[in-house]
């Protein structure tokens, strides 16, 4: 018989094992670390071979992990590519089909798949849904599109704190402030780490105008397009040209009248918003931009440039801004892959770096995103997991956003639900780069008329084939990327191309039918 002083000592003994073999599991479970940025395009980070700038803390990221050629939205635009990470799902399932729209929280998430498997959640920086973020035990969000400089941030308290600084550098303190006291809990994390850079109005860090002088970017060969033969494309306002001579230019025009530029938007009042952005910097702040920024104004009135000259001048600033914004992103990646590797978390650390979209660095004439052309529709993407990911892969399968949540969910042991739509990369990525793979994909986007004037469309793009239909304006495009990346010439409706045509409309129905997109609209 068992005195009752041993039964004790060996229920308390057994408690202890499985308590322990608990700590052993959870402390195996990896941490996530999911940094996207906003409006990123591929031609800013140097590991995709462009030499539009150099990007050394992404590049080694891509280094250590895997490069992803072929990465794509399902929906250009910022809100809605939010909403299908964090759902596994398309625009027309999550609810979230335009930035006009509310995301409804209540609907299950990657976040609150990823408590219930014990991760301390969080998302730090830019939200952009506009409902309450819900999964996660922290939040600590931009208001809106949140402001480069001292941003407003509200807290999962309801605070809501004007902070004095840099928003790049500042939501990349919340994200370590928040990994450092997970590391000291023992708790594996989710983090969402997302950056208001480099969105619209470019605004550089105060170091960046220190450090640098105005470069020379060359227009692409493809700034001046007509548009021949791509109704969809003719009727947008999205040149660089016709961008606002106030937010955009950084030019001192505060009142409307005084800016003749359209910007996406010919009744929006930028200037006035751009003299409140000016306004709130700090004295320091400001004598610093005007430092920099007095001589370029001065030369700007002084030559008058039109034309031709004007295009280029403004193409000019609007790199240059862009740019800069994108090298403090590149540092603060840095920043926090440092911090990750000094304090044992690196390898135990999936890291995923991506964009909620791609965005026109003057392809076409264009800035911002939405259309289903390449530079809009495609996004960075990189996957890093030392000793589960073989270091320095690059692939050129046909993935997209909504395929990250189903692959964390993967990586973390946990089930895909049925009702994801995306498929998990786990597979490819550590056992079989070569594993057969989906050869189309399908994309929608929804919000047609206000900024920038680009009609609702959706289309199919096959490793070699795109096709593309308007249904506002009821046009067909279609673009044999092989011979035409540059999506100059449609060959809708041209003689030879009647079987590509109709193949592709098949696989169009097949994927709408596949992701069963009810509001989807082709012609009978």
């Amino acid at each position: 018989m068992i005195k009752p002083i041993a039964l004790l000592c060996l229920v308390c003994g057994v408690f202890a094992f499985f308590s322990c073999q608990e700590t052993a599991e959870e402390a195996e479970k990896p941490n996530i670390l999911f940094i996207m940025s906003d409006d990123h395009a591929k031609r800013a980070i140097s590991a995709y071979g462009d030499t539009l700038m150099q990007t050394p803390h992404l590049d080694e990221l891509a280094h250590e992990g895997v490069l992803f050629d072929r990465a794509y939205v399902t929906n250009s635009i910022c809100g809605p590519s939010r909403a299908v990470f964090l759902t596994g799902k398309f625009s027309h399932k999550n609810g979230f089909k335009s930035n006009h729209d509310t995301f409804n929280g209540d609907q299950a998430t990657l976040a609150k798949y990823m408590q219930k498997a014990g991760y301390a959640t969080a998302v730090m920086g830019k939200w952009h849904l506009v409902s309450k973020p819900q999964g996660f035990d922290e939040y600590n969000i931009l208001l809106g599109q949140g402001e480069y400089y001292n941003p407003r941030f509200v807290n999962s308290n309801e605070d809501t704190t004007k902070v004095e600084g840099y928003a790049t550098n500042l939501i990349t303190d919340l994200a370590l402030d928040f990994i450092g006291r997970k590391k000291e809990e023992k708790k594996p994390f989710f983090l969402m780490l997302h950056h208001k850079a480099p969105h619209r109005n470019w605004m550089p860090e105060a170091k960046y105008l220190k450090a640098y002088t105005e470069k020379f970017y060359p227009l692409p060969e493809t700034f001046f397009d007509d548009y021949e033969g791509r109704e969809g494309a003719k009727g947008q306002d999205m040149r660089v040209e016709n961008m606002y001579w106030s937010s955009d230019m950084k030019l001192p025009v505060f009142t409307k009248a005084e800016d003749p530029g359209t910007g996406g938007l010919a009744e929006a009042n930028m200037a006035g918003a751009w003299k409140n952005m000016y306004e709130d910097l700090t004295p320091e702040q400001k004598a610093t931009w005007d430092e920099y920024y007095e001589p370029i104004i001065k030369d700007f009135y002084e030559k008058k440039p039109k034309g031709k000259d004007l295009a280029q001048w403004m193409y000019n600033r609007y790199m240059n801004d862009y740019t800069r914004t994108v090298q403090s992103v590149d540092d603060n990646i840095g920043r926090v892959m440092d911090y990750l590797k000094e304090n044992g978390l690196d390898k135990n650390t999936i890291v995923i770096y991506t964009s909620d979209q791609g965005f026109y660095t003057g392809e076409h004439g264009w800035y911002d995103k939405r259309f289903m052309y390449e530079p809009s529709f495609t996004t960075p993407l990189i996957v890093r997991y030392p000793e589960h990911i073989k270091a320095g892969q690059r692939t050129s399968k046909l993935v997209q956003n909504v395929d990250l949540a189903p692959t964390i969910l993967d990586f973390v042991g946990q089930p895909v639900p049925e009702d994801m739509q995306g498929e998990s990369l786990k597979k490819m990525l550590t056992v079989d780069p070569n594993l057969e793979w989906r050869n189309s994909i399908y994309y929608h986007y929804y919000q047609g008329g206000g900024w920038h004037h680009v009609p609702r469309h959706l289309g199919v793009r096959t490793n070699r084939y795109k096709l593309m239909y308007y249904y506002d304006i009821k046009d067909w495009e279609l673009f044999d990327l092989d011979n035409d990346p540059n999506e100059l010439h449609n060959l809708y409706g041209k003689e030879g191309m009647e079987e590509t045509t109709e193949r592709l409309k098949t696989e169009l129905k097949n994927l709408i039918k596949k992701y069963d997109d009810d509001t989807a609209v082709l012609p009978e």
